[in-house]
């Protein structure tokens, strides 16, 4: 596989590869494309990809699974702008076009990313993260953002050294699944440094982030 222009592969017996890979429907490290267009739409699976777990985006496959195809070098130039134009830093793919019958199915190949957190430029020139959860791409939110900080601090001795860390910690400890603005209002700890208290407890594995549907919610492990 190449991460520049993708290489023909025609498939004797049809296209059972890619008939293989959609029967597995999307999920965590699958996403289907009906087309491309509008690159930062595509760069947002790109984001998502490499910000979790990496993925598989096939282009010329409809939410049902059917195959509509796709015009070869009109994708393959849309997925390039989205990886290095619309993506901040760019992201390293790899692309493979199969053939058969007169259609192409796109496939597109993202490793998780080691250099977290990568961002989609939007149309006023904002940045935003996204991360992939089952089949959804989502908005990144700041706790995770500020875990991907890392910061400095978090090398020290893991143990509570203010009240507020305590007062999260017995908030999670008395009833879990709360999410950032419950936590807020409980604790009455300031948002920003909630976030980067609740960043330093995922650092240290004493919580983790659940998602429901549109929802981040907080746990302990």
């Amino acid at each position: 596989m190449s991460s520049g222009p993708a290489i023909v592969v025609s498939l004797p017996q049809g296209m059972a590869y890619i008939e293989k890979k959609i029967a597995e429907g999307e999920h965590q490290r699958q996403d289907f494309k009906y087309a491309i267009n509008d690159s930062r739409k595509i760069a947002i699976s790109l984001c998502a990809f490499a910000n979790s777990d990496g993925g598989t985006l096939l282009i010329g496959v409809r939410d049902n699974g059917s195959i509509a195809g796709v015009k070869p070098d009109e994708e393959i130039h849309m997925v390039e702008g989205a990886a290095q134009v619309y993506s901040r830093p760019a992201i390293s793919f790899k692309s493979q076009l199969w053939k058969s019958d007169n259609r192409y199915v796109l496939e597109v190949i993202v490793e998780s990313s080691k250099s977290k957190p990568h961002f989609v430029v939007d149309a006023d020139g904002s940045y935003k993260a996204y991360i992939r959860r089952g089949d959804q791409n989502l908005p990144a939110n700041a706790v995770l953002l500020e875990v991907w900080k890392g910061e400095e601090t978090d090398r020290v001795q893991k143990y509570f050294h203010t009240e507020k860390e305590k007062k999260i910690f017995n908030s999670l400890k008395s009833e879990g699944n709360k999410t950032l603005s419950q936590l807020v209002r409980e604790t009455k700890i300031q948002r920003n440094v909630m976030v980067r208290l609740l960043a330093r407890f995922i650092r240290w594995e004493l919580i983790r982030m659940d998602y429901d549907n549109d929802k981040t919610l907080f746990n302990l492990k």
